[in-house]
């Protein structure tokens, strides 16, 4: 007997072969599991489903953004995540679909552990009023927008001030961000069940240049002082534009993002190798 009973699956539109993928999966579980639900990622049935009951198991099939994506729907409600890698990165996925009979036994037999990783709450205050907020998985950044000057962002750790960064952003990370935008620019790599955050400064001129990791259950306030136009973006979703003085206030989250593991917590050193070794991303540009 299965040990689920509610089970959602969901693929990136967008990606080849998914939905074929995901309709395999939904052929093999909807025979044996009470409730199984297949739809897109994107899909507007999930944000009322997940509401309204409980579900055992996301299955996300996609690349890291629609696990990412996957994060951002089910860590508020405590479901974890099996991802199923169908894109061109898996920083956060362990297997494709090839390896689907093996995930289904351990699944059925429960030979899986939970990774919990920390996420983020940003909010941007302007005059003392949060105009948007967000829970985060992998960064918030502020940056520059069109123009190319750079901005300032005078920034505060644990309500202590630590300098005025002159760049043309700023980025805070979460570890397990720290294999997204913050190794593009030049930050460390954290084990991704550590709780520290990262700030990565972009192209900072006459600043400090350095990345610095905080303690765990850290705060960062930063202040942008520009007369030119800003923005916050949190995860790459949509930027909001930033005005003179607003201030983005970034703390840990009482949510986790949890994931389905089938391998050793020693999973993640074995895929960074492959990954650093050469970018899957520039597919049939490689030579």
């Amino acid at each position: 007997m299965f040990p689920f009973e509610n089970i959602c699956i969901a693929y990136h539109p967008k990606l080849p072969g998914a939905k074929e993928v995901g309709e395999k999966i939904y052929s093999s579980l909807s025979k044996i599991v009470k409730n199984t639900f297949l739809d897109s990622i994107f899909s507007e049935t999930y944000d009322q489903l997940l509401c309204s009951q409980p579900i055992d198991i996301f299955i996300a099939i996609g690349g890291d953004g629609t696990v990412l994506h996957a994060g951002h729907l089910c860590a508020p409600r405590y479901i974890p995540i099996l991802g199923i890698k169908m894109g061109h990165f898996g920083f956060l996925i362990e297997y494709g679909f090839d390896h689907w009979e093996v995930m289904f036994k351990k699944l059925q037999n429960r030979n899986f552990w939970i990774e919990n990783r920390m996420m983020l709450h940003c909010e941007h205050v302007r005059e003392e009023q949060v105009l948007k907020s967000w829970e985060v998985l992998n960064e918030v950044v502020v940056s520059r927008g069109v123009m190319m000057h750079p901005i300032h962002m005078t920034t505060y750790v644990d309500k202590q001030f630590l300098t005025t960064y002159v760049a043309d952003g700023l980025i805070v990370s979460t570890p397990t961000g720290s294999t997204a935008y913050a190794l593009a620019a030049g930050g460390p790599i954290l084990l991704p069940e550590l709780r520290n955050i990262i700030l990565v400064p972009l192209a900072p001129h006459l600043s400090i240049d350095k990345s610095l990791v905080l303690a765990e259950g850290a705060s960062v306030r930063i202040i942008v002082r520009s007369s030119y136009p800003a923005v916050v973006c949190a995860d790459g979703l949509e930027p909001d534009s930033i005005e003179n003085l607003d201030q983005v206030i970034v703390t840990v989250s009482q949510y986790t993002t949890q994931f389905i593991r089938f391998q050793d917590p020693g999973y993640f050193y074995r895929n960074l190798t492959p990954h650093m070794n050469q970018n899957p991303s520039t597919g049939e540009f490689q030579r």
